[in-house]
């Protein structure tokens, strides 16, 4: 790279804040789902439900996140950028508090349906934001900065999360969570720069444009993909803790090394993704990234008592392939749309990931059962199902169809032109 692309500059500066800032965003947005797994055990003994009860109370956030965000996707692009997700992003933080006061199962799960409402939308603000100003040449860069809210929920928010609970229940990392997410508002209302909605976008032709979203071929094929792509992930995740303690032998209390470990190194990882997508093709990476990830996937399914270090090896080595094929794809989910049409494409894009996730963690909360002896039965029959919808994302990827320029990008309002990510 050259000097002048690596020379710091104000433009690079605020993109590179922009980045993070948006990658906060989804740090809290994942955490609040994510933690709800490892508390798993938690939560079973505190309400006295069973491993469905509790795939249910998981789904929850997701089926919420999906409706909540395909009604979004009449009127996204009506909307600047900032306002809506600013907007989204304090109904999450309420969300959160919410569950952290909730006196009852009935009422957590209640209040995992706000929360997931308001984050889901929030979050597919963020990829669209990120669409609308990366342009797609270095958008894998960018995608990469993205997912490490992944690790840092995986490295930094579970470990901290569990550590809470142990010493003062379930209710306190969302206490934390909700703080957490308040300063993260104020920031993001200081960082983030205007971008104006666009100017199709109006009452009037809120039904065409999701009439435009809803039917082209091409917005199909990227919907297919994302949901089969979420639902892989989504049958082996919320089943991950509990598996690894009653089936592998793995301590309670050795639950953070699997999300310390495999944050750390998708931290890494990440950013490596990112470049070698940029560098060699999204729907090459997407193909040998997703192929590979099948391999810890029916690894981590089906492990019986085994020593901690196998255990941490198949986990770390699932949640960086299976977070690594998130970069190729969304690089290439957001070159299927016009620009124009991406916020509202976007929030259905969301309400399909969501709702697939919620299906996907229903149905395999009631293939997962217990036996007698607590464990659990029904996974490695999961892992064989997630391994084969890996296989079909590889196929539908081939025919997904990129419509945006390589140079497509929108200024943001009052900005100069951004410039490359170092």
């Amino acid at each position: 790279m050259s000097a002048a692309a690596n020379k710091i500059t104000p433009s690079l500066i605020r993109e590179r804040a922009l980045l993070v800032t948006l990658a906060a965003i989804q740090f809290t947005h994942i955490m609040d789902f994510m933690i709800m797994i490892p508390l798993g055990p938690q939560f079973m003994r505190a309400f006295s439900i069973s491993p469905t009860q509790f795939g249910f109370l998981v789904s929850s956030y997701s089926f919420s996140a999906g409706a909540f965000a395909l009604a979004a996707g009449f009127f996204m692009d009506r909307f600047d950028r900032k306002r809506a997700l600013l907007t989204l992003y304090g109904g999450f933080a309420i969300g959160t508090l919410c569950c952290a006061l909730a006196p009852n199962y009935s009422m957590l799960l209640l209040a995992r349906m706000v929360a997931g409402g308001f984050g889901g939308v929030a979050g597919s603000v963020v990829y669209a934001i990120v669409g609308d100003v990366i342009p797609l040449a270095r958008r894998g860069r960018a995608m990469g900065v993205i997912m490490t809210s992944f690790s840092m929920a995986s490295i930094l928010g579970i470990p901290v999360g569990l550590t809470l609970a142990s010493w003062l229940g379930w209710h306190a990392p969302f206490f934390l969570l909700a703080a957490v997410s308040m300063v993260i508002l104020v920031s993001a209302h200081r960082i983030l720069p205007k971008l104006p909605a666009h100017v199709h976008a109006n009452a009037h032709a809120a039904w065409a444009r999701m009439r435009a979203i809803l039917t082209h071929p091409n917005h199909h094929r990227a919907f297919t993909l994302i949901a089969v792509l979420t639902a892989s992930g989504s049958l082996i995740y919320p089943f991950l803790s509990p598996s690894m303690v009653s089936n592998a032998g793995l301590p309670e209390s050795s639950l953070p090394w699997i999300y310390v470990c495999g944050g750390a190194t998708t931290f890494l990882t990440s950013h490596l993704f990112g470049q070698l997508t940029d560098r060699h093709g999204r729907l090459r990476m997407f193909t040998l990234i997703g192929l590979l990830s099948i391999i810890p996937t029916l690894l981590v399914s089906r492990l019986g008592p085994v020593p901690i270090g196998i255990v941490l090896f198949s986990t770390t080595l699932y949640m960086v392939l299976t977070s690594g094929r998130m970069v190729p794809s969304m690089a290439m989910v957001t070159a299927s749309v016009e620009g124009r049409l991406r916020g509202g494409f976007m929030s259905v894009h969301s309400a399909v990931q969501q709702l697939a996730a919620a299906l996907a963690t229903s149905g395999a909360s009631l293939m997962v059962s217990s036996d007698r002896q607590g464990r659990l039965v029904g996974y490695g029959q999961v892992g064989v199902v997630s391994a084969l919808l890996v296989i079909a994302a590889v196929i539908l990827a081939r025919r997904l169809r990129e419509t945006e320029p390589e140079s497509s990008t929108i200024v943001p309002k009052a900005e100069p032109n951004v410039e490359a990510i170092g």
